[in-house]
């Protein structure tokens, strides 16, 4: 492939460059000092780059937006990007912005109207979940997470600020192995610029790597924060509670519901509104439970993000093709920001290389895991509902065809993590739970969560997983 980096043009600094004392103690542009001499270096390249691309001249010559003092406007007035991170402070910048994530969040909640939590939200919330905490002592083993001292009905706003931090941990590892390929990549464009000095070839014109590495960093941070907020920001006008995507996002867990929400996701039931408010505080609260008593738990849905995280490589062909159809489509006679989209989706191509089969390992561990979770939680709402709510049949129903379209959180880990989680999956997780309650008990159920989860495959037998996970009383015959 033609390469796609920054390098200075041919000769302009080289050994038949002119001599103009740049290489002297006092006039070294070379350095992340004076920037605007690295950017027309990057503009010049860029101009080369897409002639090899087929791109013609006269179409770069209209291209004004390159010129160095735009290039620099563009990128430090982006959200969440003060500056260009330049040398060792830019190694140490963090790899997902909070403020930034936090603000952009809010902003998309602020679009969608925020109703303020009335007193009767509030009474109408502790009567659901007074009934449904009686009820899940008798459907489930783990106790109530159910917080005296923590609010447990809160509006739209009030919810990006609660779920915030765990939005952030648990989607940090992604944005930090971002900024570990992108620090791959430079590494091995510093070999290769090493190799070319000592085979003779641009002696004296090194590029400012670290420059542009603290400047794409930066950018790659601004851009993961940014999406993340966007979509939290829309899960928070859709979710009915804080354990709705099935993630651990409060710590300590417990459940919160948004009544807003609530009414919105009844309005087209014939339901009454006291069966809807019960049967979603019985899947809050049963979520909470889970993750609550079960630590290891959420240490393994973020350590599967991680693992995730570790194997994510940049995807130096993608960016060629894609800045070629961007370059092809361009008109100059329009503003710049009506045709480039710096908020660019990650699973564009750029960051989505081909998986590796520890990624695919790590993305079938977590489907499983968010499968698993939402199916054991339906069998013990169906369990505890039994015949108190008339409606539980047609409560979940609803609740199967909104997860069988793409929910936000859905689209999240499309977005991040290429992930996209089967509501075939879910449905069958709900019968495998089911099936080890009636076929063993409600103990046995609950306690597989303190062994080895069952994969994809166990779902379709849960008999033959119970007896392989089963200790003989005779050991004798394996001696």
């Amino acid at each position: 492939m033609t390469p796609f980096g920054f390098t200075p043009p041919n000769g302009s600094d080289g050994p038949n460059g002119p001599d103009d004392g740049s290489r002297d103690g006092s006039g070294d542009h070379s350095g992340p000092e004076d920037f605007n001499e690295m950017l027309r270096a990057i503009q010049e390249q860029m101009r080369e780059q897409f002639e090899k691309l087929g791109i013609p001249m006269e179409n770069m010559d209209n291209l004004q937006f390159m010129s160095p003092e735009n290039l620099t406007a563009m990128f430090s007035n982006m959200p969440g990007m003060p500056g260009f991170g330049l040398g060792p402070q830019a190694a140490a910048h963090d790899p997902l912005p909070l403020a930034t994530v936090r603000e952009t969040a809010k902003k998309f909640v602020a679009t969608h109207g925020v109703a303020p939590l009335s007193t009767r939200d509030q009474g109408v919330v502790a009567s659901a979940y007074e009934i449904a905490e009686i009820w899940l002592n008798e459907a489930t083993t783990f106790p109530s997470a159910l917080s005296p001292t923590h609010a447990s009905a809160v509006n739209r706003a009030d919810w990006v600020d609660l779920t915030i931090a765990g939005w952030h941990r648990d989607i940090a590892p992604l944005a930090q192995g971002l900024l570990e390929a992108m620090t791959d990549l430079l590494a091995q464009a510093g070999r290769e610029q090493a190799l070319g000095q000592s085979e003779g070839h641009g002696e004296g014109s090194q590029i400012p790597l670290e420059a542009i590495g603290g400047l794409l960093r930066t950018f790659i941070a601004s851009m993961v924060a940014t999406q993340l907020g966007q979509s939290v920001g829309s899960l928070a006008a859709t979710v009915t509670g804080a354990h709705d995507a099935g993630l651990p996002i409060l710590d300590p867990a417990r459940p919160v519901l948004i009544p807003e929400n609530i009414a919105a996701w009844a309005a087209d039931l014939e339901i009454p509104q006291s069966e809807v408010f019960i049967y979603h505080a019985l899947r809050e609260s049963a979520v909470a439970r889970l993750f609550a008593h079960n630590p290891w738990l959420v240490s393994y849905i973020q350590s599967t993000i991680t693992e995730y995280g570790r194997g994510i490589r940049i995807d130096l062909e993608a960016i060629q093709r894609q800045t070629e159809e961007a370059m092809n489509n361009f008109d100059p006679s329009q503003p710049l920001n009506n045709q480039i989209n710096l908020n660019v989706e990650l699973n564009n191509g750029i960051f989505s290389p081909e998986e590796s089969p520890q990624q695919k390992a790590a993305l079938e561990k977590l489907e499983t895991v968010l499968a698993l979770i939402d199916g054991w939680s339906d069998d013990v709402v169906t369990t505890a509902a039994g015949d108190r709510i008339p409606n539980i049949e047609q409560l979940r129903e609803t609740q199967r065809r909104r997860r069988a379209s793409s929910t936000p959180a859905q689209q999240l880990f499309a977005t991040l993590l290429g992930l996209e989680v089967s509501p075939r999956l879910t449905r069958e997780a709900s019968a495998f739970w089911k099936a080890i309650r009636e076929e063993q008990s409600l103990d046995k159920r609950d306690g597989l969560w303190a062994g080895i989860l069952p994969t994809a495959e166990d779902l379709k037998n849960p008999s033959a997983f119970i007896s392989s996970t089963e200790i003989p009383d005779d050991l004798s015959g394996l001696l």
